[in-house]
């Protein structure tokens, strides 16, 4: 099995080999849950053909998830007690696990939900405390030491005591002994949250997750990766959890309109303001597909398509659109930087958000209305540079000009306004890294 790791830089994540690994996760909080093994597989395979390397999952689930069997008719503990799970459930998720490593995919797995440690909106009682958190860590860490597994700590859920901090701490520590530390551990907050606030000089941590959250659109989750990218020590950071597609928009806030949902271009938005703030990766969520939902379940937050025809919503291809543009170029070279924008929106909606590769090899700005900026062009270090349009809508890539490298110039994209986000790619004309989103 191909293990993960930090980079030396502490900024993204590599295999064990020193190959770059981009996260690009998908919400599946129910998978374990709520599908069967041939709906798991069918879910899968569609996420590993669309590009996505991370999914992220819960043991012991949200809605249900003590006392609502899996569709095996099984719960995942005996009475509730975190010491005696429950054998017949964990081969369930031992096969899901083993149907992702198969296919590629790297499980980001949720031991528990955040309100199985600390009472919440639900009103049930939570089950651990620092023992039982060691004990059940140390089992879930043995149990999947050899598997494709990143461990995400939390669940929705702040830290308001020592006493709850003292139980993740725990389980971090159970989950350590278990699997002899060959995981890489993150923790996700309830949002709008950094994992950095309460835990990020942990030494369990290895690498920090944000929760931007659904409170509305253009919310600029790349300030929450700005803040984390600028900590030191430094680790790696990711939104683990930003806008849903098809999410009803500030569904927390009474007074938000019901009828407004986040569509492919609010995913867009979120994924590229994040990794040019300088995220290790990125991760997209679809708010009927985190809960499986189908006709005769309830829903939750307004779902309404079921999960297999919401597995094929735009936002979701449009994630591995992304992928391929930032692997297309060495991206774990990028440093966040605006100073060579010298023009052009600065705050709202239109912010135009850039990174530049360390070396001066190439350049990547991020428009998302297609409003026009001004840069400095020695931010690519060449006496040629390539400019090259990419489309985040359709990956497609259009040149503008290979010309010498002068000055400030100013560039328009093709089209504007809500919907028309566009990539500008500036490369060093030698170095020949074909065009943006083909493999290096």
């Amino acid at each position: 099995m191909r293990r993960l790791q930090v980079t030396r830089n502490m900024h993204y994540l590599e295999y064990d080999d020193g190959a770059p690994f981009f996260w690009l996760g998908d919400t599946a909080w129910e998978l374990f849950h709520r599908l069967n093994l041939e709906d798991a597989e069918v879910y899968l395979r569609n996420r590993a053909a669309k590009g996505f390397t991370v999914i992220q999952a819960v043991v012991l689930a949200e809605l249900g998830g003590l006392k609502e069997p899996n569709p095996n008719g099984d719960l995942p503990l005996v009475n509730d007690d975190p010491s005696r799970p429950n054998e017949a459930f964990f081969r369930h998720v031992d096969a899901i696990v083993d149907v992702a490593a198969r296919l590629g995919l790297f499980v980001g797995m949720l031991p528990t939900w955040g309100d199985k440690w600390k009472p919440g909106r639900t009103g049930s009682a939570p089950i651990f405390d620092p023992d039982t958190a060691y004990q059940y860590g140390e089992f879930v860490g043995q149990r999947y030491q050899d598997k494709p597994v990143i461990w995400i700590l939390g669940g929705d859920r702040n830290i308001d005591s020592e006493a709850e901090a003292a139980v993740i701490a725990a389980m971090a520590l159970g989950l350590r002994e278990g699997d002899g530390g060959s995981h890489l551990i993150t923790y996700h907050p309830m949002g709008p949250g950094c994992s950095s606030d309460f835990f990020h000089t942990a030494d369990w941590l290895d690498l920090n997750m944000i929760q931007s959250s659904h409170g509305a659109q253009d919310h600029d989750n790349g300030l929450f990766v700005a803040h984390d990218y600028a900590l030191l020590p430094p680790k790696p950071t990711v939104d683990g959890e930003p806008r849903y597609e098809t999410i009803q928009v500030g569904f927390y806030n009474a007074d938000a309109p019901r009828n407004v949902r986040f569509d492919a271009y609010d995913v867009r938005q979120a994924a590229y303001w994040a990794l040019l703030a300088g995220a290790c990766g990125h991760t997209y969520g679809n708010n009927n597909v985190w809960q499986m939902w189908q006709p005769g379940r309830a829903p939750i937050l307004g779902a309404c398509v079921p999960w297999r025809e919401a597995l094929d919503h735009p936002g979701a291809f449009q994630m591995g659109l992304l992928r391929r543009l930032f692997e297309s170029r060495p991206y774990q070279q990028l440093v966040p930087d605006g100073g060579f924008i010298v023009d052009g929106p600065r705050q709202g909606g239109a912010k135009v958000r850039g990174a530049r590769a360390g070396d001066g090899g190439f350049a990547l700005v991020y428009t998302p209305r297609g409003e026009r900026f001004s840069i400095r062009m020695d931010v690519v270090r060449a006496e040629r540079v390539q400019a090259t349009w990419y489309d985040p809508r359709y990956g497609m890539a259009a040149p503008i000009h290979n010309s010498d490298n002068r000055g400030i110039q100013t560039f328009v994209p093709p089209t504007s306004g809500r919907g028309n986000d566009w990539v500008l790619v500036l490369d060093d004309a030698q170095r020949g890294f074909g065009p943006p989103g083909q493999s290096i």
